[in-house]
């Protein structure tokens, strides 16, 4: 077998230089790393085995000095170090604290950094702590959404193991954006020739092997440039790993390092490979091979182990000389989840072999169809138990809603995912609730699911749960479900209150919806509580500012005052004297002659001068006089009246 090793492959000067700082300060002082000193967990292992442990934060430091990590960490880890008096030996790489100096500049600047790369990577992480406007994208994709506002300065940079293929079509992009865009190139320049040395040699070999940890960014990138000019490309932790049965004895082999695995690692594998060469025992490399070869088969369920995992597949080791590819929709079909939620690289799981296509080097399977299969059974026996299993709504549709309950589609109706009516069911996409498993057919396989009675229990729980707790006068803090005539609902955690028209304002309200309107967040006071028919009274009015606070004061008896008229009725009128208090002028009150129609003498919305005559506070009551008030007008006007104008005003 020939071998051909890249000269660029494994530690960058970078790295190189975290480890070797690292390896030196060990023997003399007590220390620990802030975050995994690099993406390599045989050296991880073998550091803490010289005493180097792993942190995650401060807090947990003791005497140690403190290694800040090749990837960088945010600001804030540097101002907490100092404020702490911990010593700490800073081993960030240099290309990295490059785009740290960048990140302050736009920040002075008052420019939007973007940065290429992966949102949860240590690097990306800590070059947001150096940011106050930080945007990271993945893929050009999400670059097009995040560049589009022609008042924003932008900073366009990349981690610096991102892919260089990627970042140079996000720089053709915005190049061509009538837009402020600065462009700087932060990749590092050794990976981006150890990507292109990768990539020659992938062209040139039958395998190419890839040593890294699968937490290496720059690993990945460099699997996915061989994947595309090698098909049989495989990513392994160390040569260990690698399984013989994908191995030609006359196969040319490639082999290239991230950046984060140490030359020890790569010459361990060059030795390996030089060994198989040597007959082991009485057998030679290819009857190994020929005893280790595995035959797949359309139709085969096969053990493999996962190798990576992305948003729309996984890699499947089979011990095929082929990788198995499972497509995502084979995987879930619930649309919402994120597949690295449900599989991890070294899982090993049963597939069903759909189609092998050793032509195209293609081997579709299918995890979909096995767990189908024992999914099935499991709703099946919840149905006969009638046991309650938990899923989530993914769809709408006619009649209802999609939910998948252990991994399989099952029609809610409409009918089924509330106890009272609901309007607008898009309000439970996403969701997650305990279901009902109500009918299932074998032979057609439906499965119809609904929550209607779990809900009406939930609910009873929430109410006594709520009844138990709440008193009358506590201020609560809700959401408005539902409008009506009389007034408003309140969701207040799955409990439902009403504000009634009345209780909305201190003032007139001709419509609830001229307070209220439905999804609104409102503080209310409850005002009223009945147990037993589960009856909840809630005020959106404040008691503070209860316009009856201190009436007699504002309107004393015998004060004249202005007001508006706001509703007649056959026995008098009722004025406005500010929103909240009304008072009644009796259909006697109205003028000094005989009224016999209120319409005759006053119109709604006219203002008019009353006395103040009686005041109820218990009731909540004002008399008024407009006939009075008139009086003192007149008297006003005649001097001969000034003793009985100086009595009206005291």
């Amino acid at each position: 077998m020939d071998v051909t090793v890249a000269k660029t492959a494994g530690v960058c000067f970078g790295v190189a230089g975290a480890i070797n700082t690292v390896y030196e300060a060990c023997g003399t002082r007590k220390l620990c790393t802030y975050g995994p000193l690099i993406h390599n967990k045989f050296v991880t292992d073998d550091l803490e085995t010289k005493g180097v442990r792993v942190v995650e934060n401060l807090d947990s430091v003791t005497d140690e000095t403190v290694v800040i990590r090749s990837h960088g960490v945010p600001k804030s880890v540097y101002a907490e170090l100092e404020k702490r008096g911990i010593p700490y030996i800073d081993c960030t790489c240099p290309n990295v604290k490059r785009i740290h100096r960048l990140a302050e500049k736009c920040r002075v600047a008052g420019r939007r950094l973007i940065i290429s790369g992966e949102r949860r990577h240590p690097e990306v992480l800590g070059i947001q702590g150096h940011s106050d406007d930080c945007v990271v994208v993945k893929n050009l994709e999400e670059l097009r959404e995040v560049v589009s506002d022609a008042g924003v300065k932008y900073t366009l940079a990349a981690q610096t193991t991102y892919s260089r293929r990627d970042f140079s079509a996000m720089k053709t992009y915005v190049s061509a954006l009538d837009l402020d865009i600065i462009i700087e190139n932060t990749l590092c320049g050794a990976l981006r020739e150890s990507q292109a040395e990768a990539a020659r040699l992938a062209e040139t070999v039958d395998v190419m092997l890839i040593l890294g940890d699968p937490e290496s960014a720059n690993t990945e990138n460099l699997y996915r440039i061989c994947k595309q000019h090698c098909k049989r490309s495989y990513r392994l932790e160390s040569i260990h790993n690698l399984l013989l049965n994908i191995l030609c004895s006359d196969d040319k082999m490639g082999i290239t390092a991230g950046a984060s695995t140490p030359p020890a690692i790569t010459e361990e594998a060059v030795k390996f490979m030089s060994e198989l060469e040597i007959t082991s025992g009485n057998q030679s490399f290819e009857e190994m091979l020929d005893e280790s070869i595995v035959t797949l088969h359309t139709g085969d369920i096969v053990k493999g182990k996962v190798i990576q995992v992305l948003p729309s597949e996984v890699s499947v080791n089979l011990n095929y000389k082929y990788e198995g590819i499972i497509p995502r929709g084979e995987i879930t079909d619930d649309p919402l989840v994120d597949i690295s939620t449900l599989l991890k690289p070294g899982d090993e799981i049963d597939v069903f072999v759909i189609r092998v296509n050793d032509s195209d080097g293609n081997v579709s399977l299918s995890k979909k169809k096995l767990d189908a299969q024992k999914n099935f059974s499991e709703l099946e026996e919840a149905f006969e138990n009638k046991a309650v299993l938990p899923g989530r709504i993914v769809d709408q549709v006619k009649g209802g809603l999609i939910a998948v309950i252990r991994g399989m589609r099952v029609f809610v109706p409409s009918s089924q995912i509330s106890n009272r009516y609901i309007e607008d069911l898009s309000v439970f996409k996403g969701k997650e609730f305990n279901f009902n498993i109500l009918e299932l057919d074998k032979t057609k396989r439906r499965i119809v699911a609904g929550r209607k009675e779990l809900a009406a229990i939930e609910q009873n729980k929430r109410r006594d749960e709520f009844f138990a707790e709440v008193q009358i006068g506590q201020k609560l803090t809700g959401t408005v479900s539902r409008i009506a005539a009389f007034g408003a609902f309140v969701d207040l955690g799955g409990v439902d209150g009403l504000i009634h028209i009345s209780e909305l304002s201190w003032g007139r309200v001709r419509k609830v919806s001229d307070v209220l309107s439905e999804g609104d967040t409102v503080t209310v006071t409850v005002i009223d509580l009945n147990k037993d028919k589960g009856k909840i009274s809630l005020s959106l009015k404040d008691i503070d500012s209860n316009p009856w606070n201190n009436v007699s004061v504002k309107y004393p008896v015998g004060g004249i005052v202005e007001g508006k008229v706001v509703r007649i009725v056959t026995f008098g009128a009722f004025v406005e004297l500010e929103p909240g208090i009304d008072g009644l002028v009796h259909i006697s009150q109205i003028a000094a002659k005989h009224v016999v129609k209120v319409e005759d003498e006053l119109r709604v919305g006219e203002i008019i001068k009353v006395k103040v005559t009686e005041i109820d506070d218990e009731n909540k009551k004002i008399s008024l006089s407009k006939r009075e008030a008139d009086g003192v007008d007149s008297a006003e006007e005649s001097p001969v009246d000034d003793d009985l104008n100086e009595s009206a005003e005291n």
